[in-house]
């Protein structure tokens, strides 16, 4: 997702009450160097969108996870302080669990996803945090839009980074916002209502799978209560992902920190960071999700497109 592609639709994230009140500008991509040292100087804590390209339906654009990350950001970095990073549309799927996954809801389709590689995006993850601690942020908040198995693993990384170089770093979906009050889901009536809400010119549900048509993939992953979402529903999730994600916020400005952006992380620093979690991941000292099956978890057929990808290391 380019910044230019986020910053046009700046608009589509406003209430429409909100359209006769001049928008405090958020985006980093958007902002002029005193704009940027003001509004870090009155929050110094930055937002990171994850997301990703991935089928969720006929019915349903391919970039929802990214849609739902950046209007939360967006959203709350408006109301309560801070700058909203450059998205992040690659993400972790195909590996470990997710190849059966993909298997039982894709099937031998084409996903059209724009995944990577665990070991990339990890190792990439690090930079883009380095990037953050040299810019002057206090603190970073990396809300994905997409969950997994690799949940576990970032929030890991997350952990260790902020214990070797003091950033404080919240790594979280939307799906954990709302823990307890509603069910996330995949494609289905949890995501397809957010999306309704919106980016409801991105929902059509008129759009039925075309199982007579080659290559059209069939239901593409579609959650089987996809056709129960509604706007109010999606609005109402919003809502609450919104309140819980400025509570977190509030959290993270609370908590001291010493990181100043003075003493610049070398690359040299995030490749020693790189090489500790690749040899706890070889050695077995720690464990990596998002690389093997679940336990238990049957095993991918022989014959599938997602096989090769059921087990992967680190490097």
């Amino acid at each position: 997702m380019s910044d230019a592609s986020l910053s046009s639709r700046a608009s589509d994230f406003i209430e429409p009450s909100d359209t006769s009140v001049a928008t405090p500008k958020v985006l980093w991509a958007e902002l002029y160097p005193a704009e940027f040292i003001v509004r870090q100087q009155q929050c110094p804590l930055v937002y990171m969108p994850l997301g990703l390209c991935e089928p969720h339906g006929q019915i349903s654009a391919f970039g929802l996870d990214t849609f739902k990350a950046e209007y939360l950001c967006t959203r709350v970095a408006r109301q309560a302080g801070g700058i909203v990073a450059p998205s992040m549309a690659y993400h972790v799927h195909e590996s470990g669990p997710s190849a059966k996954f993909l298997e039982d809801m894709v099937g031998e389709n084409n996903p059209y996803m724009s995944s990577v590689p665990p070991y990339m995006f990890y190792h990439f993850f690090l930079y883009q945090l380095r990037s953050f601690y040299n810019a002057g942020f206090q603190s970073a908040l990396i809300l994905s839009g997409h969950g997994g198995a690799h949940i576990h693993d970032l929030r890991k990384i997350s952990r260790m980074f902020t214990e070797r170089f003091g950033m404080n770093v919240w790594y979280g979906t939307d799906f954990d916002l709302v823990e307890g009050t509603y069910a996330g889901d995949h494609a289905g009536k949890y995501e397809i209502s957010m999306l309704m809400f919106i980016r409801p010119d991105l929902v059509d549900p008129t759009r039925k799978p075309l199982e007579d048509m080659a290559g059209s993939g069939g239901r593409l992953a579609a959650g089987h209560d996809a056709d129960q979402a509604s706007r109010l529903y999606g609005e109402q999730i919003s809502q609450a992902c919104e309140a819980a994600l400025t509570g977190i916020v509030a959290q993270l400005i609370g908590q001291s920190n010493v990181n100043s952006g003075v003493e610049l992380l070398s690359y040299g620093a995030i490749e020693a960071l790189w090489a500790d979690i690749v040899r706890s991941a070889e050695d077995g000292s720690e464990m990596w999700t998002a690389l093997q099956p679940r336990d238990g978890q049957v095993p991918v057929s022989a014959h599938s497109r997602w096989k090769p990808n059921e087990y992967v290391r680190m490097a």
